[in-house]
């Protein structure tokens, strides 16, 4: 026979269980409906082309500036 205390236990990890379950049921649903209103509206561009351009100059000068140093050793070196 089960005692109480395991009785109070496994009542308390089912319940535990399915509390879970629910939580996580609800936000996948909310997830998916997130989803479908969002590719249902009409896509535009976050960037215009400027501020495009703007981002890409900006990258590429910050990999210049951080890689350049490991870029210069390595070609001093030959490879």
């Amino acid at each position: 026979m089960i005692s109480v205390l395991a009785q109070e236990r496994l009542l308390g990890a089912a319940l535990g269980s399915i509390l879970t379950g629910v939580v996580i049921f609800e936000q996948r649903k909310s997830i998916y409906e997130s989803i479908s209103r969002t590719q249902s509206q009409p896509h535009e561009p976050i960037f215009g082309r400027r501020s495009r351009q703007e981002l890409a100059r900006i990258w590429n000068k910050a990999v210049d500036k951080t890689l350049g140093p490991v870029i210069q050793s390595l070609s001093s070196r030959g490879w």
